[in-house]
């Protein structure tokens, strides 16, 4: 099934010639050690764009608000992942000393330009080292306690995705949000980001996908495919309004190799 511009076909499970792709990446596998958390896209003011999603069924979560840090979002939540919509509440805030090196700013005001409007969130198993297989600045919002901070990938450009790290797991905040959408959409298996330069990737970028923990291809533009575990093969495209695509990954199907959650 595929759902794009107000469109609904139904297409075959299988798909002849086609066989399943390898959801393995060569290199230091970090699987085990973190694992994706959630992944933002920057809106603009109150995110109207994540309309969208309500129209065809999915569920709103709990907004949230960052004080200090002149962001503000809606959220959507899946089985092992949260999807944001964040946009800037308060510039002043969002471009003080503290804030600016995040580029949230940025990454709202300039998506017309051809910004990315991506942040990809991991998080630590809890299982060995919990440090991120790329260089970090360490970001200390005032919103959270003393002594924890957000790692944020060093050297990045704003032609990829912001990449950043939480030191711990925060599993049990999630039991109360809705996950019961429409669409059989729930297990998240793996992200994968389209971006137009793929020779410009950072170093950042370019560990972080040899560490199995995402997927870079090369698009026309910016867009983001989350991949779901299911048995029916389902695809959503949210473009041009928003630079989303969901889908399935259905065994014996096409479909561009994602890295496991």
């Amino acid at each position: 099934m595929e759902h794009r511009c107000g469109c609904l076909r139904m297409k075959p499970r299988h798909v002849s010639g086609c066989t399943a792709s390898p959801l393995f990446l060569p290199g230091r596998n970090l699987s085990k050690l973190f694992e994706l958390d959630h992944a933002f896209v920057t809106c603009a003011f109150g995110a109207p764009e994540a309309d969208a999603l309500l129209r065809l069924g999915f569920l709103e979560g709990s907004p949230n608000i960052h004080p200090g840090q002149g962001t503000a979002n809606r959220r959507f939540f899946f089985d092992n992942f949260m999807l944001e919509f964040l946009w800037v509440a308060d510039v002043a805030e969002a471009t003080s000393p503290r804030t600016q090196r995040t580029r949230l700013w940025e990454r709202c005001a300039h998506r017309a330009l051809g910004v990315n409007p991506f942040g990809i969130v991991f998080k630590s198993t809890g299982e060995g080292d919990w440090r991120p297989p790329f260089q970090t600045w360490s970001y200390c919002p005032s919103y959270l306690p003393a002594g924890l901070t957000i790692e944020i990938a060093d050297a990045t450009t704003l032609q990829e995705p912001e990449l950043l790290s939480l030191p711990l797991s925060r599993g049990g905040r999630r039991a109360a949000e809705p996950t019961n959408h429409a669409s059989p959409l729930r297990h998240l298996r793996g992200l994968c980001v389209g971006v137009p330069d793929m020779a410009g990737l950072s170093v950042a970028s370019r560990s972080a996908e040899a560490a199995g923990l995402l997927r870079y291809f090369e698009s026309p533009e910016h867009v983001l495919e989350m991949v779901f575990d299911g048995a029916v093969d389902l695809r959503i495209d949210f473009r041009p309004g928003l630079p989303l695509i969901f889908r399935n990954h259905v065994m014996g199907n096409s479909g561009r190799a994602c890295i496991a959650a």
